[in-house]
């Protein structure tokens, strides 16, 4: 076990990171969502049920890929601080958003996290090419957010 332990420390430490952050963005999010459904929103709105949805697959992306670069000693100390800077910022996001209602921060902290979201996919484009193609969908979802987020900000 104690091998096993050594042997595999980095990957632990990500893991537990990757499903830290979910965590605790979950968290903010649900003690928002009662205000969120008393926003005004576009007519052009998201289904909820997707959301979480493609959260989930952002995050077990995350943890498999850098699980994968990790095992074949590919992850630069630039990687590790853009994949901390983007954790930071969506937990603060989901705080400042959600839990304490705060629309503009909630933009600018959305819109920093969007251009960090991009600084890390051209990182991991450096690392390998192959694992960036099932990351697109992080800044990708990013902008979707972001956009969702500014049409809040605007009709509240």
């Amino acid at each position: 076990m104690k091998d096993f332990l050594k042997n595999n420390l980095n990957i632990i430490i990500t893991l537990v990171a990757v499903f830290l952050v979910a965590g605790l963005g979950s968290l903010f999010v649900n003690m928002g969502l009662e205000w969120l459904e008393g926003l005004n929103k576009p007519s052009e709105w998201i289904p909820n049920f997707v959301i979480p949805i493609v959260w989930s697959i952002i995050y077990l992306s995350f943890a498999i890929i850098f699980s994968i670069l990790l095992k074949q000693k590919l992850v630069s100390k630039k990687l590790i601080i853009l994949s901390i800077v983007n954790g930071i910022l969506n937990i603060l996001w989901c705080l400042v958003f959600f839990t304490l209602n705060q629309l503009l921060l909630g933009n600018i902290l959305i819109i920093l996290n969007a251009f960090f979201g991009v600084l890390l996919l051209l990182e991991i484009i450096k690392t390998s090419k192959l694992y960036v193609n099932l990351l697109w969908i992080y800044p990708i979802w990013l902008f979707v957010a972001t956009t969702l987020n500014l049409s809040l900000w605007i009709l509240n």
